[in-house]
């Protein structure tokens, strides 16, 4: 966050001592303090600045996810926000500067569910191929499961994305209800660690990013609670092409994996995108009317590894996507099915680029389930 003084044109940052984006700031109407969040290491962490020193208030504790609204009160001491974490989708709380004092304005319907015993995040780290560190959250299952527990990889999207801890929603089922700990990995080309990570799977350095999921199969062999032999790999668009991705590559180190609306090739995808995410894709993937890429995009796509995969796979497609079209999923569901490896198939009519209907929303939930109980947790 920087200062710029307009009559000097001379600026000056104001947060050099912390190392992470920050998303967002509000000034009090007197000019007397900044309230601003950071994103660290994806949860969001509210500060609060004195204009006059330039140094930093205490701020409170507050719940540990994504934190967003910033908004002064007229009497310069209250600030409202919101917070979405493990078991809150989104409410409304407040802080008094003065007092210190956090009042919850608003409590978020949940569908009836006590979300009180929610697990919450915790924050891992893990060193990967090259000697750097990669993050990611992982959400314990309730103690009253025992054992070694079955894993999902959830990747996110994007590329240009990031994981970060807010409510999970639908997919709380699977760790509260069938004993499934989550885990999210930011792997590079994420968003939140800086232009260079960021940059660290662009073009031909796409596989990289693979080969950081690979390394979090490493870590999990180290916990001791964590079951090796039960991983299920899955994620949405790009995070779907992730999923492709690592079932080829590391197929024998996963059980199933589930890719939802996700590229097989990335030059059959630049190809027939809509027009208007050509360039804008190529920039991030690389140019496919280059040999040389071309060549490459070829060589490291999911569609052209098919024979790798003979663990179950589920795919899951719109028909009317204008972003990753249908026939990426209907060629990957054709080639897998050659193997003889079993392969879930669904394609709504009436959907894009994922679920929004309600009815298609459920039935594609408990397809998920069903999928997970077959083959995770066997």
């Amino acid at each position: 966050m920087a200062y710029i003084d307009l009559a000097s044109k001379q600026h000056s940052y104001l947060t050099t001592g912390i190392h992470w984006d920050v998303d967002e700031f509000d000034l009090s109407f007197d000019g007397s303090t900044i309230a601003f969040v950071v994103n660290e290491d994806g949860f969001g962490v509210l500060h609060l600045l004195d204009t006059g020193t330039r140094k930093e208030k205490p701020v409170p504790a507050l719940p540990k996810g994504v934190i967003s609204g910033l908004t002064w009160h007229k009497n310069n001491r209250d600030l409202a926000f919101e917070v979405s974490f493990a078991r809150s989708s989104s409410d409304v709380y407040s802080f008094d500067v003065q007092t210190g004092k956090v009042d919850r304005w608003t409590y978020s319907e949940t569908g009836g569910i006590n979300t009180a015993s929610f697990p919450e995040p915790e924050l891992i780290h893990w060193k990967t191929w090259d000697g750097r560190m990669i993050s990611g959250f992982l959400y314990r299952a309730p103690a009253k499961f025992t054992g070694k527990r079955p894993v999902i990889i959830s990747i996110h999207g994007g590329p240009e994305g990031q994981f970060r801890p807010g409510f999970l929603g639908r997919f709380g089922y699977f760790i509260n209800e069938l004993g499934v700990d989550l885990i999210a990995p930011n792997v590079r080309g994420s968003t939140g660690y800086g232009k260079s990570f960021l940059a660290l799977d662009n073009g031909f350095l796409r596989e990289g990013s693979y080969q950081d999921i690979n390394s979090l199969l490493d870590w999990i062999q180290t916990q001791s609670d964590l079951d090796a032999g039960r991983i299920l790999v899955t994620g949405g668009s790009y995070g779907g092409f992730m999923t492709l991705a690592v079932a080829t590559n590391y197929n024998d180190r996963i059980c199933c994996s589930i890719d939802v609306v996700g590229p097989s090739n990335l030059v059959t995808f630049l190809e027939h995108t809509s027009g208007y995410r050509k360039d804008l894709r190529r920039v991030e993937y690389g140019d496919e009317r280059d040999p040389k890429m071309r060549e490459f995009l070829e060589r490291i796509a999911p569609f052209n590894k098919a024979k790798n995969i003979t663990k179950p796979l589920f795919v899951i497609a719109g028909k009317n996507d204008p972003r990753v079209p249908a026939s990426e999923s209907e060629q990957m569901v054709s080639i897998v099915r050659q193997n003889g490896t079993p392969v879930w198939w669904l394609m709504a009519k009436d959907e894009g680029h994922g679920f929004a209907k309600k009815k298609n929303v459920d039935f594609l939930f408990d397809a998920e389930a069903m999928f997970v109980k077959e083959y995770l947790l066997k």
